[in-house]
């Protein structure tokens, strides 16, 4: 079904509310479809709404994309750190390495729009959420180190860790695991090992 055919009739809205559904459409498309198809036009046509109304407020495709990824980073970061809290209640990564995996995989679209923004041209299309991950470990630092009695991984690392290997997961995981044999999530698997090794618990065995 193409982004035209569903589009909604228009309404009359604040320029707040239009610009929200615009990344909405936007966030859509790119889950539905891919990066390439967050485009002015389809966004447009997703939300019954102009071409011209949508440069007013993005003024180009760049402009929507950036706009589309700073939004998905204020997502991601309370994803992580929802579960980062989550994590600590029941002193299991599992959940914390999903959520974060799924936030930048397919599920959420984050990793393949950032990569498809910077092969483009744009090398600071991963700016808005490196930044908004180091206002986050900024935040849960001191609680981290006191709540692990200054023992352990420090939270930066830690964080660093999963975002890395969460973004290449995104990007290459699929094809990885194919190559070699493995099962698609063997990723989330060796994140879930390694941060209970850094936790000093015991990894649970291998599925």
């Amino acid at each position: 079904m193409s982004p035209s055919s569903v589009a909604t009739p228009r309404r009359r809205l604040s320029p707040e509310a239009s610009r929200e559904a615009a990344l909405e459409a936007a966030r859509a498309l790119l889950v539905e479809i891919g990066p390439q198809a967050v485009t002015l036009k389809a966004v447009a046509a997703r939300i019954g709404r102009t071409h011209a109304n949508l440069l007013h407020h993005f003024g180009s495709a760049d402009g929507l994309q950036k706009a589309l990824i700073a939004s998905m980073a204020e997502r991601i970061v309370g994803t992580i750190r929802d579960a980062v809290m989550r994590a600590r209640e029941i002193h299991d990564p599992a959940e914390v390495v999903d959520l974060t995996f799924d936030a930048f995989g397919q599920a959420g679209g984050a990793g393949a729009l950032a990569s498809w923004m910077i092969l483009n041209g744009n090398e600071d299309a991963l700016d808005p959420i490196l930044r908004a991950i180091h206002d986050l470990v900024e935040d849960l630092g001191a609680e981290h180190e006191q709540a692990q009695g200054g023992k352990g991984v420090p939270i930066h690392d830690e964080t660093l860790q999963l975002v890395l290997m969460a973004l290449g997961d995104a990007l290459l995981g699929a094809s990885m695991a194919r190559a070699l044999g493995l099962p698609r999530d063997r990723a989330r698997v060796i994140a879930r090992q390694m941060l209970l090794a850094d936790r000093g618990a015991s990894p649970p065995r291998d599925r």
